[in-house]
């Protein structure tokens, strides 16, 4: 018989965290790939609309590097897909020249307001009991 120690009830936690994420994860790319969109692309799209919320805002990616849970190069490449579909739109920063901003296009903007109700509607079930 396995002896519960302090650790084990923390293991056991994080595990559940875990299980929680990758469950709501795998039913957000599900409710969203009709749409073109996985979780992933969805959480850009999110953060670039709370963080500028006017057309025409942008923000460094070097910003939403310290946001989305994944490494430089995977965001540079969801970015470069993004930007692919008209969603979004990169540009240099004038001052600091190794700086990139990205953007919400109208596209993009208007893709975000129809899928996110479906995005939170996952969120309210997935989390909920949780």
């Amino acid at each position: 018989m396995a002896v519960k120690t302090v650790g084990t009830g923390l293991e056991e936690r994080w595990r559940d965290i875990l299980s929680v994420h990758a469950r709501t994860m795998c039913e957000i790319d599900r409710v969203l790939h009709p749409h073109g969109l996985g979780a992933s692309d969805f959480e850009v799209l999110d953060i670039l609309a709370t963080e500028s919320p006017r057309e025409g805002d942008q923000c460094r990616v070097q910003n939403l590097a310290g946001r989305v849970h994944l490494s430089q190069s995977a965001l540079s490449r969801l970015i470069g897909r993004l930007e692919k579909d008209g969603l979004v739109e990169r540009s240099m920063c004038l001052e600091d020249r190794r700086g990139v901003y990205v953007s919400l296009t109208r596209k993009g903007r208007d893709l975000h307001t129809a899928v996110l109700p479906l995005q939170r509607e996952v969120l309210a079930r997935m989390l909920d009991d949780a």
